[in-house]
């Protein structure tokens, strides 16, 4: 297999594996599937991310997904 078939592949996956995350965080049904809102949301979170109280968000966002993942392996 090429290289560039190689990269391609990863890329691919990589999108697949962002995407289950959209799903199963419920958002795709919470918005009735509406992209611009997804999308919207999504640049907020950037924004945020980006502002003076990044870290904070950061901090606190990561930590309900890290709860998230552990509920899920327990459950």
């Amino acid at each position: 297999m090429r290289s560039w078939q190689v990269e391609r592949r990863k890329r691919t996956r990589h999108l697949i594996e962002l995407g289950g995350l959209v799903v199963k965080s419920g958002i795709v049904e919470l918005t009735n599937d509406d992209r611009a809102l997804i999308y919207g949301g999504l640049l907020w979170m950037a924004q945020k991310l980006e502002g003076d109280q990044g870290e904070h968000a950061r901090e606190v966002w990561a930590g309900k997904g890290k709860s998230a993942f552990e509920a899920d392996r327990e459950g």
